[in-house]
């Protein structure tokens, strides 16, 4: 039985922790702040509950996977998931409406048409085909199998396939997303469909490679989901998993550095001048964060796929309000920008600044637990901002009107939410940085192939024997099933070895 120190109770790091303690360890989860979760958060106030943090859950098979693998009551027997219908509604900027069914290939084709126009449904149908393909090859290499020693392998070549050009009697090759949307799809309501799943992660759709194609099939083909009760549910129940596999929990235990001997990781220091020691340490934290810690201690191989630095974070905002949700309201309601290239210039380009008229999200669940009662409704508003840490020292100025900018935006799906509006609450990068350490309150991407590699996640072990990353900010990236993925991976590297190759 080895002695394990895991750094951070998010969701990687919790995943991590309850399938090595099912392995016979003995498990110690350190976290500095108050709560497990990480930046699945809440918040609540006056009987209103929301997440600050996810609010949907794609490819829920993976924690599937790991309730199933790590006790015996499945995850539906320990939270209520529900499938979400429609999966979205969208608003764009000409005022066209289009509610999209559920992982339903023809209902999307239908309504695509009956919304868009005739055609426009086809052509998605064969983007999501081809969208398969790239998932198809590579689904094992960026979520189940720790990454390649070649990884550059992944890096090369995109897996997005070519498209038959009837007319130029020859195959395009689309290198970006953009141009997937461009060439393929033919108009600008589709193209911003497309791009709204990159966006949504940060992703800038005009640099980001066609492989995040995957990004609208995972949606599309594993259905979206919602946890009743908020996704702050599944934070819980994973922790009371853990617990249940006595997996001890230190909360309030700040780790300022990674105990080094014989050349491989012993355990960790603590503020309060206390050392934890382990024989394995699992680190679930920005790679900022890690290599302060580290001190010497060499975290990353030569050759090795670089740490990335977060470009984005998001900006939230949470309405109370006064009437109940009305009947047929969707769950998810993007509404897009009506000037794309400003919105990307500014959120990727050299001069970060907020977008005036982002894109957005609109979350309504139908869900009495989060309000007092049914006359009242609980309502997340979320977009893509840069991740600039001195916007910390302006919160108020920076933030507060761009709120304002946002509620305003958000009733083209709220058409009476400014007559509803009880209260709101903004929370900002500055509050992402607070809970996570990640610098600006940055928000990792999942990994992507292509692209020089540039949307890969650094491997999960590290050039110390004994130290392991877990995570977002590692492979295989950000987002709720990577996140569960990466914990999977770590602990089979530390149950079976350097021989491991992957979950099953």
């Amino acid at each position: 039985m080895a002695r394990i120190v895991v750094i951070g109770a998010g969701l990687g790091a919790m995943a991590a922790a309850a399938r090595l303690a099912v392995a016979g360890h003995r498990v110690v989860v350190h976290e500095s702040t108050a709560t497990y979760g990480g930046a699945v958060g809440r918040f609540e106030r006056d009987g209103f509950a929301f997440d600050t943090g996810p609010g949907l859950l794609p490819l829920p098979a993976v924690y599937r996977d790991l309730f199933l693998k790590t006790g015996k009551e499945p995850l539906e027997k320990c939270v209520d998931l529900v499938q979400v219908d429609p999966a979205a509604r969208h608003v764009f900027a000409d005022g066209t409406d289009l509610p999209l069914p559920n992982a339903s290939r023809a209902g999307v084709v239908a309504a695509l048409d009956t919304a868009l126009g005739p055609g426009t449904g086809d052509r998605w149908g064969d983007f999501l085909v081809r969208a398969r393909e790239a998932w198809d090859r590579t689904r094992r290499p960026l979520l189940e199998e720790p990454l390649w020693s070649d990884w550059r392998v992944l890096a090369e070549r995109d897996p997005y396939p070519s498209v038959p050009h009837k007319r130029l009697l020859r195959t395009r090759r689309a290198s970006t997303l953009a141009e997937v949307g461009a060439w393929e799809l033919r108009d600008p309501r589709l193209a911003a469909l497309l791009e709204s799943h990159a966006l949504a992660y940060g992703l800038d759709p005009r640099t980001v490679p066609a492989s995040a194609a995957v990004l609208p099939y995972l949606e599309h083909a594993f259905g979206t989901w919602y946890v009743r009760g908020g996704l702050r549910e599944l934070a819980r129940a994973l922790y009371e998993r853990c617990l249940a596999r006595r997996v001890e929990f230190v909360f309030g235990a700040e780790v300022t550095g990674i105990v080094e001997k014989d050349g491989r990781a012993a355990g960790v220091e603590l503020a309060d001048g206390s050392v934890a020691e382990a024989d394995f340490v699992v680190a679930g934290v920005a790679p900022e964060v890690l290599g302060r810690w580290a001190r010497g201690t060499a975290v990353r191989r030569e050759g090795d796929v670089p740490a990335q630095r977060g470009s984005t974070s998001r900006l939230t905002v949470l309405l109370a309000l006064r009437g109940g949700r009305p009947e047929s309201t969707a769950h998810r309601t993007v509404v897009h920008t009506d000037d794309r290239d400003s919105e990307l210039d500014l959120l990727f380009g050299p001069s970060h600044g907020v977008v005036a008229r982002p894109t957005l999200t609109v979350l309504r669940p139908d869900d009495p637990g989060l309000v007092p009662d049914s006359d009242h409704e609980a309502v997340t508003i979320t977009c893509t901002v840069p991740a600039e840490p001195d916007w910390s020292r302006a919160e108020s100025e920076v933030f507060d009107p761009q709120a304002e900018r946002l509620i305003t935006a958000a009733e083209r799906a709220v058409p009476d939410l400014r007559d509803r509006l009880l209260w709101h609450e903004v929370r900002t990068p500055a509050d992402i940085a607070r809970e996570t350490g990640a610098e600006g309150g940055a928000v990792p991407a999942p990994a992507l192939a292509a692209a020089d590699g540039r949307w890969l996640h650094p491997s999960n072990s590290t050039a110390t024997p004994g130290l392991f990353t877990v995570g977002g900010w590692s492979h295989p990236g950000g987002g709720l099933p990577h996140a569960g993925m990466s914990g999977a991976l770590v602990a089979g590297l530390i149950v079976e070895g350097p021989d491991f190759r992957g979950s099953r």
